[in-house]
């Protein structure tokens, strides 16, 4: 009779753990997924931290970048930048490219931040790619140079990092350290929506609601923007809602604007809470409410709205 699957992997669990008690590095390793996966036994975070503590003192890199990452998350450890900091440098040092990555976003920032990203970099890593590009950029640990951030942002993209591709793409739309380009910039916006990053999507609702780089299209507008305002992109949602109560590339739709008026301004955009507020006082998609319409005027007039400043007497 053949063995079902948990049958085998308890079985599994078993010889992993006769050779791990016998000091198998590999074998704790494999304990300690186990033990975080539930797979043979019953999942116990403390138990597999456990053996992954085993594996790593014996130097099992796999073992040190997860233990890094086990006092990073605080999972089966009490939570500890600096042990997940040790651990991770023990990994990075033999070269695993995520715990160099790892260690680059735990330094945030400086020459040691930039070090482990271009290590990781240098192997292929993506995120590290896409940071090392920022890092450029900005001028953080490292003399400005936008050609080198292209250059990363470039090497990331390519992989398929949605945020290196937004970055790629507002390279190309300013010309900053390559040509400008607004197809190329266009391209790597698309690429970077596609993978559901809102900032790209918003970019591409207004360029194609605009025709800046496009041929104006207000079909594709109304899908980016609803697009990037679904993921609760506030600009967006404010956007959409501007042109849902002018009629603009969409059929005009004063329920629908205050929809996205609403989310927007409960996000603290105050376009979004002057807009609403203008909807309460005219009664356009609620009632007539003038205590509400005040409430978010006051609102966006907090944020420094010059209008909404002007419509509360300020």
């Amino acid at each position: 009779m053949a063995l079902s699957l948990r049958d085998k992997e308890i079985q599994a669990a078993e010889r992993s753990r006769k050779s791990a008690e016998q000091g198998d590095a590999a074998a704790q390793l494999n304990l300690g997924r186990c033990y975080a996966k539930g797979e043979g036994v019953e999942k116990d975070p403390d138990k597999a931290a456990y053996w992954f503590m085993k594996a790593a003192e014996q130097g099992d890199v796999t073992a040190q970048k997860t233990l890094g990452v086990c006092y990073f998350d605080g999972n089966g450890v009490e939570k500890d930048n600096d042990k997940s900091i040790y651990w991770f440098r023990k990994a990075a040092e033999q070269g695993n490219a995520f715990a160099q990555y790892s260690l680059g976003v735990l330094y945030k920032s400086g020459e040691e931040a930039v070090y482990w990203y271009r290590k990781a970099a240098e192997q292929g890593n993506a995120p590290s790619q896409k940071n090392l590009g920022w890092c450029y950029a900005n001028g953080e640990g490292v003399e400005k140079d936008q050609n080198k951030a292209v250059y990363w942002y470039t090497k990331s993209a390519e992989q398929g990092n949605a945020l290196a591709q937004l970055y790629l793409g507002r390279c190309y739309a300013r010309g900053e350290g390559v040509e400008k380009d607004l197809d190329k910039a266009v391209c790597w916006f698309t690429k970077a929506a596609e993978k559901g990053n809102a900032d790209a999507q918003y970019i591409l609702g207004v360029r194609y609601a605009r025709g800046e780089g496009v041929e104006k299209d207000q079909d594709k507008a109304a899908y980016w923007l609803t697009k990037a305002a679904e993921r609760g992109y506030a600009k967006a949602q404010t956007y959409l809602g501007v042109r849902y109560a002018g009629g603009e590339g969409v059929e005009k739709d004063q329920d629908k604007a205050v929809y996205w008026f609403t989310k927007a301004a409960k996000k603290g955009n105050a376009d979004a809470q002057l807009n609403l507020g203008r909807c309460y006082e005219k009664g356009e998609g609620v009632e007539t409410d003038q205590k509400k319409a005040v409430y978010w005027y006051k609102k966006a007039a907090e944020k420094g709205n010059a209008e909404a400043q002007k419509k509360i007497g300020r």
